[in-house]
């Protein structure tokens, strides 16, 4: 099952379209939740009797308009609503189980103008245990391409099967993209690297990490990109002619199995196409 969040914003009505596409595509059943969350009206003194049945009607409206657009955007999903009472954020991180994928607005309609994402989605990408897929308002071409980042750890695999994944049932090429830095020796700056020899090093990380999917998908066209330059900017350009960027949940800093690390964080921030967070 795919399950996406809706809150009436824009960018969740881009999620529905996303998740109605990817359900298609995937062959799975379409949830869509809205979560009522009564905990910033709740103030003690001021009590208003009508806001409970305010806030489930507004719920109800929301659930009814983007099942309504889920359906006419694709008639042949099966799509359910469920309108939860609680936080969004913890109500989707619950759905994560058993989902194929959760599906969110970049920003909701508590977010701050100009943020580029919000906190709703962030928390769910950092803690929800399935990929998610955090997707911006912006209507962008169909571009063909499926971009993975990887590194030199194990952690990048499950994202990279998902790419692959994606990329097939897509039939969109897949760019592979491994960025590199020398590092910095702040007490030893005389010491010096064989450039050929580092780069033969890094083209060998992301050749073998291909080779371990290539031949389950056969029919997926794979560009191995490499380059010297910050993970992070790396990413963010590959992300302006590319359909998804698709990227693991930690770095390999020291709450790289508690957050998001940096570069996943970067690339949630600033990519310019939607971007899939997939847990090791």
């Amino acid at each position: 099952m795919i399950t996406v969040g809706v809150d009436g914003s824009v960018t969740s009505r881009a999620a529905v379209e996303w998740a109605a596409d990817d359900a298609l595509r995937m062959q799975e059943p379409l949830r869509i939740v809205h979560a009522v969350d009564r905990s910033p009206y709740q103030i003690g003194g001021y009590p208003n009797p009508a806001l409970p049945d305010l806030l489930l009607r507004q719920g109800r409206r929301i659930l009814y308009e983007a099942e309504q657009y889920a359906r006419q955007r694709q008639p042949t999903v099966d799509v359910t609503t469920e309108d939860i009472e609680g936080s969004p954020a913890p109500i989707l991180c619950e759905q994560a189980e058993g989902a194929a994928e959760i599906v969110v607005g970049s920003r909701g309609l508590g977010g701050f103008t100009g943020a580029l994402l919000g906190s709703v989605s962030m928390r769910v990408a950092c803690h929800a245990d399935c990929p998610v897929v955090v997707v911006r308002g912006e209507h962008r071409p169909v571009c063909g391409e499926v971009v993975a980042g990887v590194d030199d750890s194990l952690g990048c695999e499950p994202a990279l099967e998902y790419a692959f994944e994606q990329a097939k049932l897509r039939g969109s090429t897949l760019r592979v993209l491994h960025a590199w830095q020398l590092p910095v020796h702040a007490f030893a700056p005389e010491i010096a690297y064989d450039m050929d020899e580092v780069r033969t090093a890094q083209r060998q990380v992301v050749h073998d990490r291909v080779a371990r999917f290539s031949e389950d998908y056969p029919q997926v066209k794979v560009v191995e990109d490499v380059q010297c330059a910050h993970p992070v900017d790396a990413l963010t350009d590959a992300s302006e002619r590319a359909d998804l960027l698709v990227v693991g949940s930690h770095g390999r800093g020291a709450l790289g199995a508690v957050l998001l690390g940096s570069v996943s964080r970067g690339a949630l921030h600033h990519a310019h196409c939607p971007v899939a967070v997939v847990r090791l």
